[in-house]
């Protein structure tokens, strides 16, 4: 049996333990709160993790649907670039995959010779790094687009508001 099909074999327990690792980068308080709670409505972050690392195992098998792996992969992407991490660590999440394939196969893979195959699936996930850092970048820019935007509205605010002042506190010229 191949490595594709033991991790296609194992994918949602592979995927439950690859959303552990994402979570444990986050603060400890927030790590017990997220991996407790499993509801959609009062987890959502939790929630877009566990689902999207679930997306991603299959269309990394396949590897065949470009826009069905940026999508899922953007959810995640999309969650920490507006979080407070350096992009190091934003991103650092996809190479947790490639530790959990290490954990799970390397040895079972080596006894049998066959540890090119667990290097030949790496690429995927290096490629799927690639992919990760493009989203990211997109997702700050939109974030620092909406910053200066919202500076910009509040700046006109203040300027409207400072004229209808100046209109109110103008006094008529006495004769």
């Amino acid at each position: 049996m191949g490595l594709e099909q033991r991790i296609a074999e194992r994918s949602e327990e592979l995927a439950g333990k690859w959303a552990l690792l994402i979570l444990g980068t986050y603060p400890p308080e927030t790590q017990a709160v997220w991996k407790a709670n499993l509801e959609p409505f009062s987890n959502p972050v939790g929630h877009a993790i566990r689902t999207a690392a679930a997306e991603l195992i299959p269309l990394l098998l396949a590897w065949n649907d470009a826009d069905a792996v940026a999508q899922a992969l953007g959810r995640i992407v999309k969650i920490r670039a507006v979080q407070d991490f350096a992009p190091s660590q934003a991103l650092s999440f996809v190479f947790l995959f490639k530790k959990l394939l290490r954990q799970e196969f390397q040895k079972e893979l080596s006894a049998q010779g066959a540890l090119a195959e667990l290097l030949a699936f790496e690429t995927r996930v290096d490629n799927l790094a690639v992919i990760a850092f493009d989203l990211y970048v997109a997702a700050r820019d939109q974030v620092q687009r909406m910053r200066v935007e919202e500076v910009k509205r509040a700046h006109v605010n203040i300027v409207r508001r400072a004229n209808l002042m100046r209109s109110d506190v103008a006094a008529p010229k006495a004769e």
